[in-house]
């Protein structure tokens, strides 16, 4: 299939497919999934400027299916995910301008995948060694079962006792005060990343709503797509203004997106929380040497790790989501019959 903005060919089947995959997994993760579809969209021949700008729009109408699918779930803080999306768009502006200096040298390729293999890698290890301590450790809970989410961070914790006024209240995500200051700062920073990079933001704002303000994983994810659809709808036409969206190509990913994406956020629900944080490492991680691939001109390893691993983790979302869906029907199958063998004692 042949894009003109874009000036490239590519395999319609393979944009559908990334989209759907990635759909799944952004509902999942509550990222937009573009660390994944940029490079991809790169890998299939996509100038990296035209990647950043198609990936930004298929983004920005994924995360609408997700958020209302997580705001029916009551995973979404709609204060934090308001304040965090307008200060946002701020943030990706200043990101699109300096990818647009960055074009005009001729560096913007290079310089985009040095910075994703950086922030992946450490995203993803940090993410990943968490999660070991925390099975390490198996902490219980005050009724002796096996505790599904790790406490607050000391850090959170910290930043939750800053007093910089004003200060706001959270009770969504469980939190009684927190700086309005802090909160704009993350926002702007997440903006810069999505803007610069050409994601939602979310593989850095998730890990920050819950390691620097200590939000529930669940929470973490559905109020990140609600920050990443208020800001990239900002993103998009932006990028689009400078003629930098291939609009078909955007439309193709969109179609399988809008599926995955419910998908994936119903999963949430019968994922424990620590369990979704490792799925989440090892995707970021995987993304990340997939980038090297590309940064050593292995392009058709790098297509292959993408796409194949993509496909995988969806898959494992799609099976835990059954199982769950199993577990909660034998569970209500369960009740009644244990009430009928009460009222025959």
């Amino acid at each position: 299939m042949y894009l003109p903005i874009a000036d490239t060919v590519v395999n319609p089947f393979a944009l559908l497919l990334i989209g759907f995959c990635v759909g799944v997994l952004g509902g999942f993760f509550g990222v937009g999934g573009a660390f994944m579809v940029t490079p991809a969209l790169n890998i299939f021949g996509f100038p990296m400027a035209f990647a950043i700008g198609t990936d930004i729009a298929h983004i920005f109408g994924k995360s609408i299916v997700a958020t209302f699918k997580h705001a029916i779930l009551k995973h979404v803080d709609w204060k934090l995910g308001v304040i965090v999306g307008i200060t946002g768009m701020y943030g990706v502006q200043l990101g699109k301008q300096f990818i647009m200096y960055l074009e005009k040298i001729g560096q913007v390729g290079p310089i985009v995948r040095i910075a994703y293999i950086l922030l992946l890698f450490s995203v993803g290890s940090f993410m990943l060694a968490e999660y070991i301590k925390f099975k390490k450790k198996r902490q219980v809970n005050e009724d002796g079962s096996l505790k599904t989410e790790s406490d607050i961070s000391g850090v959170a914790l910290r930043l939750q006792n800053l007093r910089i006024p004003p200060m706001i209240s959270l009770p969504t995500s469980g939190i009684k005060e927190y700086s309005v200051w802090l909160i704009i700062a993350l926002g702007i920073f997440t903006g810069f990343v999505s803007g610069f990079l050409g994601v939602g933001g979310g593989f850095v704002r998730v890990p920050m709503f819950i390691y620097l303000m200590g939000l529930p994983t669940a929470v973490a994810v559905g109020t990140d797509l609600l920050g990443i659809l208020i800001s990239n709808s900002w993103g998009s036409y932006t990028y689009a203004v400078s003629g930098r969206v291939e609009v078909i190509g955007a439309m193709v990913m969109l179609l399988g997106a809008g599926v995955g994406a419910q998908i994936g956020s119903v999963a949430t629900a019968y994922v424990k929380g620590m369990r979704i944080r490792l799925y989440f490492a090892v995707t970021v991680l995987l993304a990340g040497v997939s980038v090297i691939f590309k940064q050593l001109h292995w392009d058709t390893a790098a297509g292959v790790l993408m796409l194949g691993s993509a496909c995988t983790l969806s898959a494992i979302v799609i099976v835990l989501l059954i199982k769950g869906v199993a577990e909660a029907k034998r569970s209500y199958a369960e009740i009644p019959a244990n009430r009928a063998v009460q009222e025959t004692r």
